[in-house]
Order: structure tokens, then sequence, then C-alpha cells
């Protein structure tokens, strides 16, 4: 049994390096595989990947974003894997400690089956609680955290919660979770809300959807991008931004039941307006 661990990159190299010692100090009871998608970095990225022994590099070309990289990660692994094997995904923005991935496989197998996600803790000390995990409302198209719910806290104290959704930022999968909804979709999500539009399928296909507490990713503060654009439709039609609409609409539909379904484009209509108009006030 493997744990297969995909880290897209795109420059950052100090970054890169650091996030590849904490996996290699990593005290698990199973192997780590060590995946490391470049997609197209000019910063000394790539040499430094090839002179890694323990590393299988990926190349991109510097279009694939997040869910292309991850895509890429998961038709090279998955093709191969064991039906026994993990994949885990994580950033090279982020930190871990030694019992990261064993905490992340202990609460699989306890709770199996199930894809298992990882809190998130301000980088800099006294490392506050960032985020625990999604909830999703699709008649609203609202995403919030469960940190602000307190039941949901009740539950993180326990050791694990339910979510709706998981983050890419540290998250464990079964392989046959990944080979049951045939893994990413880049072409609509290429970037944000890929990661969350995953775990819904997995959750729909048959596995829970957990949060460990005992798992903690550290990161900045601003672990989400900050990139607003400089006009409307920089804002609603650049993959680098959050608000990029085709993603935004792909998500929620797949977010949807049938019945919610049969009022999304007047509800998606709605809510873009009401966005709008708040950015312009």
């Amino acid at each position: 049994m493997t744990v297969h661990v995909l880290m897209p990159v795109f420059n950052r190299l100090a970054m890169t390096q650091s996030m590849l010692e904490c996996l290699r100090a990593q005290q698990a009871d199973e192997p780590l595989a060590l995946i490391v998608i470049d997609d197209g970095s000019s910063d000394g990225t790539g040499d430094f990947l090839r002179a890694q022994a323990d590393v299988t590099v990926l190349q991109g070309d510097g279009s694939l974003w997040w869910g292309g990289g991850i895509d890429l990660g998961l038709r090279h692994v998955l093709t191969t894997a064991s039906s026994d094997d993990w994949v885990l995904f994580v950033n090279n923005d982020t930190r871990i400690d030694r019992g990261f991935v064993q905490a992340l496989l202990a609460t699989a197998r306890q709770h199996a089956p199930a894809a298992v996600g990882s809190t998130i803790r301000d980088m800099q000390p006294p490392h506050r609680q960032l985020s625990v995990g999604p909830l999703i409302n699709p008649w609203r198209l609202r995403v919030t955290d469960a940190i602000n719910d307190p039941s949901k806290r009740e539950e993180l104290a326990r050791g694990v919660i339910s979510v709706d959704a998981l983050s890419g930022r540290g998250v464990l999968y079964p392989v046959p979770a990944l080979r049951a909804v045939r893994g990413m979709r880049p072409r609509w999500l290429p970037h944000y809300l890929a990661d969350y539009e995953l775990a819904l399928r997995v959750r729909s296909a048959g596995w829970l959807l957990l949060v460990s507490s005992s798992a903690v990713v550290y990161s900045n503060e601003e672990y989400g991008n900050a990139f607003r654009g400089s006009s409307m439709r920089e804002r609603l039609f650049s993959v680098r931004s959050p608000a990029y609409l085709p993603a935004r609409l792909s998500f929620w539909w797949s977010a949807s039941s049938l019945m919610q379904r049969a009022t999304f484009p007047l509800r998606a209509a709605a809510c873009t307006l009401i966005s709008i108009c708040r950015k312009k006030a």
C-alpha cells in the first residue's frame, strides 16, 4: 500500500523545497511516493526537481493551473495504483507536522469508506484556526466554513467532523473513490472550486467527507488568491479570479439536486447581479 502525494507547483522554489522536506519527514506506516507537477516554472524549480531522486516530476506548460495539475497527476497514478493505495493532495505554500499523513490514514481507516481532509491554521504563532471545512448551501449558492457553526466545533473537539466538501490543501482520498468519479474536470474547473467539486462527486459516489482535528495544515492567513481584476470582465472571466464565472456555474450545477437545478438559471443570475451590485457599492 502506498500514499501517492500530488503537489502541483508553479515557481516559488523555496516553498517547494520546504514542503518536500515536510513530506520526507513524515512518520507514516505506509510509504509515500512523491509526485510534483511542475506547470512550467521559470525560477529553477524544474532543475531542482529533476535532481531529486525520490521525486517523480510531471511537466506542464503553464496552462494546467491547479485542476489540470492534479488531473495530470491522477492520470499518472490511477493507471497503475493498487485499490489499497491512497492519493494525497498538498500545496507547496503550506507546512505540515510529522504526524500529518498518519493522522489522515488513521481517520480514513477508522471511518471507511471515507476521504479525509485537514484543518487550516495560521502559519504564524499562536497558529490561530483559519478554517475547519466547507459547508455548502446550494439554494443560496453560498459556501461557509464549519468554524462558524457551534455544533461543528463541538464535533471537531471530539476529533472528527463531517463536511460538505474538502479543501485540496491537504486531503487524502482512497484510490477507488477517485476511480469511481473519474478524476478532475479541469476544462470547466481549472483552478478555484475544483477541489470542492471533486469532493462533492466522491460523496455522491458513497464516500464520507470528513475532517480530522489531528491533521493540521499551516498556511498564511490569506490562503486564497487576492486577485480581484481591474474590470468586471477580468473578475468574471479570468481563471486567476476566485469569481471565475464558468467555474462557479459548473460547481453550483454539480452541487445542486434535480429540484435545485430546475431553478438554477434564475438563482444564478440573481446571485451574480447581487454580487456585482455589492462590488459597485
